[in-house]
C-alpha cells in the first residue's frame, strides 16, 4: 500500500477533513449517532461518552501529526538517516490512516440510518487494517523523534478505539438486545489477554480504556454481572500491560543530528519531549 510523500501530503489531510465533516454531521443530524446507539444495545455496548472523550484529544493529536507530515522541511535533512526513516514511516502509515478515516466516515452514513450490518463492514475493514499496521509494519518508537512518537500515538489510538468499534458494532449488528453467553465471556478474556501481552503502553492503555468503557456502559444498561466481569478484565489487562512493558521496555532512543522536540514548530510548545543526544 505504498505511496509517495507528495501523495501522502494531500491524501492524509483530505481524509481527516472528510471524516471530521462526516462525524459532525452524524452528531448534528436527526436521528444522531447517539440516538441510534441508545436504540440498539447489546453485550458490547459502551458508555457513549467514553467514545466522545476519546475523540477530542485524538483529533488534536492527528492535527499535530498531519502538521509534521505536511510541513515544507519534513524529511529535507539528507544527513539525518533517523529523521528520514521516521518520515518514511509517516508516509507508510498514511494510506492506512486515510483508509481508516474514509471507512469511519462511511460507517457513520449507514449507522445513522440504522443499517447496522452494512456499517459493520466498514468497521471491520478499518479495525483490521489498523491492527495489521501496528503489529506488522510499524517500527519501534524512537523517543528522540517527534515524528516517530506522533506516528505511534496516532496509529495505536486508531487501532485501540478500533477494537472497541469492532466489538460494539459487531454485537449490535448481529446480537442486538442479547446478553453474553459463556463463549463470549471466555473469548473476551482470551482476546484481551493476548493483545495486552503484545502491547506497548499506548495500545495497552487503549485496551484498558475500552474495557472500562464497556464495563460502565453495561452497568448503565443494567447488566451488572457482566459489567463486574469486564471491570475485572480491565484490571487484568492493565496488569499484563504493566508487567510486559516493565520487563521489556518497548521504546528506543536513537541519536539523530536532526532531532527536534515535539514542541518544535507547534504553538505553545505543546507535546515537548526528550532532549538532543
Amino acid at each position: 500500500m505504498g505511496i509517495s510523500q507528495s501523495t501522502a501530503r494531500w491524501l492524509a489531510p483530505l481524509s481527516f477533513v472528510v471524516d471530521f465533516a462526516a462525524q459532525n454531521y452524524g452528531m448534528l443530524s436527526s436521528p444522531n449517532m447517539k440516538d441510534v446507539h441508545d436504540a440498539n444495545l447489546s453485550f458490547f455496548s459502551p458508555q457513549p461518552f467514553f467514545i466522545a472523550g476519546f475523540f477530542l484529544p485524538q483529533q488534536i493529536l492527528q492535527v499535530a501529526w498531519l502538521y509534521r507530515l505536511c510541513r515544507k522541511n519534513a524529511g529535507s535533512n539528507t544527513n539525518d538517516p533517523v529523521g528520514q526513516e521516521d518520515i518514511s514511516t509517516m508516509v507508510d502509515f498514511s494510506p492506512y490512516y486515510a483508509l481508516g478515516n474514509f471507512c469511519i466516515a462511511s460507517w457513520m452514513l449507514f449507522w445513522n440510518r440504522s443499517n447496522l450490518k452494512t456499517s459493520n463492514i466498514f468497521v471491520v475493514i478499518n479495525s483490521l487494517a489498523q491492527l495489521y499496521y501496528i503489529f506488522t509494519r510499524l517500527p519501534p518508537m524512537n523517543l528522540n523523534s517527534a515524528n516517530s512518537v506522533l506516528t505511534h500515538i496516532v496509529a495505536k489510538t486508531f487501532a485501540g478505539i478500533g477494537v472497541l468499534d469492532l466489538l460494539h458494532n459487531g454485537s449490535v449488528a448481529y446480537f442486538n438486545h442479547q446478553d453474553p453467553g459463556t463463549m463470549v465471556k471466555v473469548l473476551t478474556a482470551v482476546g484481551f489477554c493476548a493483545l495486552a501481552s503484545s502491547s506497548d503502553w499506548i495500545f495497552g492503555g487503549c485496551l484498558v480504556y475500552d474495557l472500562i468503557a464497556l464495563a460502565v456502559g453495561q452497568r448503565q444498561y443494567g447488566n451488572d454481572g457482566w459489567s463486574n466481569l469486564l471491570a475485572m478484565y480491565a484490571g487484568g489487562t492493565a496488569a499484563l500491560v504493566i508487567l510486559k512493558n516493565l520487563s521489556k521496555p518497548p521504546y528506543l532512543r536513537s541519536s539523530s543530528a536532526g532531532y527536534q522536540s515535539l514542541s518544535s514548530g507547534l504553538p505553545g510548545g505543546m507535546f515537548a519531549t526528550g532532549t538532543r543526544r
